[in-house]
């Protein structure tokens, strides 16, 4: 009989790439590991990994064995959601992980509405930004995050984890009203705007290739929203040249309104209006989805959680 803790190490090293991956992120040594995979290898009965020196690859027997692990773990998921939903409603201890602006706009209300439904459930908030959510999903150190995905940089699909849409919103460029301190904008054809559901007109590329001399700022290297404003200036022709990396979108806003580089920001960013900063909306949204592991979508906790979310939309947002 197969080991499924064992099954999921070796899921783990197909997704991470070394034993010393897996072992940091599930708190086990790498040896521990090692002797888990080397004992999952005598129960499958022939080898699962090809050891060169100290890298490790999967089999062909290996790589078809982790595809199972994933049906194995799925259908666990939903047996501890069946299981849940014969107990009394949902209770204990609910991590949920939410990306900063996601978690001063929504999050709060949909705690209170928790609270006040299922006294007995113990939601747990911790920051998170969207890349490192399916690792944290798999190792059970969350059980629903909020992630999103931009028009050019879409969520990725990950092994153990399933997605349901929440809402939309759209994007802006801002810029130092008046341009102060930056260089003068590049004077590119623009065509005519097209418009945009429930707002004014859309900038497209050229709105974006107008600031190709001026310093930019973006979120830091390695998160969605840095991805996204690099491929949202390359498809408009251009590198941006990056002064400052930030990640939390009101300090970006002053930072624009002091003069030190343009951005692309979120409408969940924009707190309000600032005479010091002008925003032009673009043809481009960001997109907001839950995620929890696969299997998971029926268990009565993660459930209780995407109701209380979906109700805590602010009405000016689009929903699917």
């Amino acid at each position: 009989m197969l080991d499924v803790r064992r099954l999921r190490l070796l899921r783990e090293l197909a997704l991470r790439g070394t034993i010393a991956a897996v072992a940091e992120a599930l708190a086990f040594t790498p040896s521990a590991v090692s002797q888990q995979l080397s004992a999952l290898e005598r129960e499958a009965g022939l080898p699962l990994l090809e050891r060169t020196g100290r890298r490790v690859r999967l089999t062909p027997a290996g790589e078809n064995l982790v595809r199972h692990a994933d049906a194995v773990l799925e259908r666990l998921e939903q047996a501890a959601a069946e299981l849940a939903g014969a107990r009394h409603g949902p209770a204990g201890p609910m991590r949920i992980g939410a990306f900063p602006t996601a978690t001063r706009a929504i999050v709060p209300a949909a705690l209170v509405a928790l609270a006040e439904r299922y006294p007995r459930l113990e939601p747990m908030v911790s920051e998170t930004d969207p890349a490192a959510v399916a690792h944290a999903l798999r190792a059970g150190e969350l059980d629903v995050a909020l992630v999103h995905a931009y028009d050019f940089v879409p969520f990725p699909a990950e092994a153990g984890v399933a997605t349901l849409d929440l809402f939309s919103e759209s994007m802006y460029l801002a810029s130092p009203a008046g341009a102060r301190l930056l260089p003068v904008p590049v004077p590119v054809p623009e065509p005519e705007p097209e418009p945009v559901p429930g707002g004014g007109p859309a900038g497209g590329p050229a709105e974006l290739a107008r600031w190709r001399d001026a310093p930019w700022i973006t979120a830091t290297s390695g998160t969605l929203c840095h991805t996204m404003a690099l491929r949202a200036c390359q498809a408009a022709g251009f590198t941006p040249r990056v002064r400052h990396q930030v990640d939390e979108f009101a300090t970006v806003l002053a930072l624009v309104a002091a003069g030190q580089g343009v951005a692309v920001v979120p409408q969940l960013g924009v707190a309000g209006p600032d005479a010091a900063v002008s925003l032009v909306r673009l043809a481009m949204q960001r997109r907001t989805q839950i995620a929890f592991r696969s299997g998971a979508a029926s268990h009565p906790a993660v459930a209780a959680v995407t109701h209380a979310l979906r109700a805590a939309i602010p009405p000016h947002l689009t929903t699917p």
